[in-house]
C-alpha cells in the first residue's frame, strides 16, 4: 500500500487552538494520530473527535519518524506538533531528513524569538539564531572546547552584537549570565529576557545586568536576547608586539609581528580551522590565529609556567574564548587533541624530530605545518625529516630591519634572522 498524504508538521504556542490557522485546525481534526510532547498534546485534546489517537513522544523522540512511516503505510493522516516554528531550532530539519522533504507539510506559528522581539518592541533581521535548550551544559570555564554544551551560544556572542537564544530549565537564563562573568564579560552585555509567552503568567525582564540575571529565577519556559554594545574596533591581525603582555626581559618569547604575520599567511587558515599552536610562548601566533578562524578552536601548549600565565592573559586582554591553552611539554596532551587543519611550532623542546613525525600523521589532507626556526640546527633536523617523510615543504629566510631614532634621525636596526619552513600534507 502506497503512503497516504504527507505528515503535517504544526507549529504550536501556548495560547494553543486559538492560536492556529484554520488550515492548521482541519489537519488536526482530520488527523488519525496526533503526536507531539505531552504540553502540546494537552493544547490540542479537547478540540478533536474521541477517535483520534495521541501518542505522547516525550522521552521517544527517535521513535517518531517510525510511527510517522508505519501510520502513513497504514493510510492514516498523521499530524505532528512542535512549538513555535519547526523549522527554527526545530524537529522539523531532523524530520524531513530522516522521512525525505516530500512526506512533510510544515505549518508554522510564529517563532517565541519572534513574538519575544514583538514584546520588546525591536527589530530583529540582524539577530543571530541560537540555543542552549539541551541537557546541563555544566559551569563554563576559560580554555573550555568544542565539546561544551555553551560553546556554541558563547561563540556567537563573541561574534555578534545582538543573540537571541532558545534556553532550557538547566540552561537557563541566570546560567548564561554566570557563564558570560565568567568570560570577562560585564556591562558591555544586557539580557532581555522573556518568560512563558501567551500564558496567563506571562513575564518580560527588559535589558538585565549580567550581575543580575545572574542572582535571578527566571519562569519556564523562556528565551532571551543578548545585546553587547559596541567595542572599540581591534584588529584581528597585525598587532604590535607590545600590545601582548610578554615575559621580561624582553627576550621573553613571542613570535615577532613581521614572523608573526608571514607565518600566518603560511599557515593558510580557513575560518573554521582547527590548529596546534607547540610552544605557545606569549600566545601571539595562536591567538591571532584564533581571531583568524574565528569559526574554528586553537589548542596551544606551553612548558614555561610564566609564559603560559601571559598567553593566557593576553587571551583575557583579546577576550578571545576559541583557544585552550595547556601546560605542559609536547606531545605530551596533543592525543587528546582533534587531527588539525594546521599547526604551528614555535618551539619544540627538543622534541622536533618527534613532533613533525606525530603531526604528519595527524594532520588534515591539505593540512599545513608551519616552523620557526633561528639555528641552522634545528632547521636542518625539520628538512631531513620532512624530506624523510617524503612531505612538500618550502623555507623562507626572513631578515627584518625596523626603524630607531638617532638623534634627530632615524637608523635601521636588523633583527635575528629567523627561517620560516612549511610543509603541507596532499589532499588525497
Amino acid at each position: 500500500m502506497k503512503p497516504s498524504e504527507p505528515c503535517t508538521l504544526v507549529g504550536i504556542l501556548d495560547d494553543g487552538w486559538s492560536g492556529l490557522s484554520d488550515t492548521a485546525r482541519q489537519r488536526l481534526i482530520a488527523a488519525d494520530l496526533v503526536i507531539g510532547a505531552e504540553r502540546t498534546l494537552e493544547l490540542v485534546r479537547q478540540h478533536l473527535p474521541a477517535s483520534t489517537v495521541l501518542q505522547d513522544m516525550d522521552g521517544a523522540l527517535g521513535q517518531v519518524p517510525g510511527w510517522i512511516v508505519a501510520a502513513r503505510e497504514a493510510g492514516q493522516r498523521v499530524v505532528a506538533l512542535a512549538t513555535g516554528d519547526p523549522l527554527c531550532h526545530g524537529i522539523a530539519s531532523w524530520l524531513t531528513g530522516k522521512l525525505g522533504p516530500e512526506a512533510c507539510e510544515i505549518l508554522p506559528a510564529v517563532s517565541t524569538l519572534q513574538l519575544a522581539f514583538a514584546r520588546f518592541k525591536r527589530p530583529w533581521q540582524d539577530v543571530k539564531i541560537t540555543s542552549c535548550h539541551s541537557t546541563d551544559a555544566g559551569d563554563w570555564f576559560i580554555g573550555a572546547t568544542p565539546e561544551h554544551g555553551l560553546y556554541k551560544l558563547m561563540r556567537a556572542i563573541a561574534l555578534h552584537p545582538r543573540v537571541a537564544t532558545f534556553t532550557g530549565p538547566e540552561n537557563s537564563p541566570a546560567h548564561l549570565a554566570r557563564a558570560l562573568l565568567t568570560a570577562g564579560y560585564g556591562e558591555e552585555i544586557t539580557l532581555s529576557v522573556a518568560c512563558r509567552l501567551l500564558l496567563p503568567e506571562e513575564q518580560l525582564f527588559p535589558e538585565l545586568s549580567l550581575a543580575d540575571a545572574a542572582k535571578m529565577d527566571f519562569p519556564e519556559p523562556n528565551v532571551v536576547l543578548v545585546e553587547r554594545l559596541p567595542e572599540a574596533r581591534q584588529p584581528v591581525f597585525g598587532l604590535e608586539d607590545l600590545e601582548y603582555f610578554q615575559r621580561t626581559p624582553e627576550k621573553g618569547l613571542i613570535t615577532k609581528q613581521e614572523a608573526r604575520a608571514l607565518s600566518l599567511a603560511k599557515l593558510r587558515l580557513a575560518p573554521d580551522a582547527i590548529v596546534w599552536d607547540i610552544g605557545a610562548g606569549s600566545g601571539s601566533v595562536g591567538l591571532e590565529a584564533a581571531r583568524l578562524a574565528p569559526l574554528g578552536h586553537v589548542w596551544a601548549i606551553e612548558k614555561n609556567v610564566a609564559d603560559a600565565a601571559n598567553a593566557r592573559a593576553n587571551a583575557a586582554r583579546f577576550k578571545v574564548s576559541n583557544y585552550t591553552l595547556s601546560e605542559g611539554k609536547a606531545p605530551m596532551h596533543l592525543d587528546t587533541w582533534p587531527d588539525p587543519d594546521a599547526v604551528f611550532i614555535g618551539g619544540s623542546g627538543g622534541e622536533l624530530a618527534a613532533l613533525i613525525c606525530l603531526i604528519l600523521g595527524r594532520l588534515k589532507p591539505g593540512g599545513r605545518l608551519v616552523m620557526n626556526f633561528v639555528t641552522l640546527e634545528n632547521l636542518a633536523t625539520a628538512t631531513h625529516e620532512l624530506a624523510a617523510a617524503g612531505a612538500t615543504w618550502d623555507v623562507v629566510q626572513l631578515q627584518a630591519s625596523r626603524s630607531q631614532p638617532i638623534l634627530d634621525m632615524h637608523r635601521m636596526a636588523a633583527q635575528n634572522p629567523v627561517w620560516i619552513l612549511s610543509a603541507h600534507k596532499e589532499m588525497k
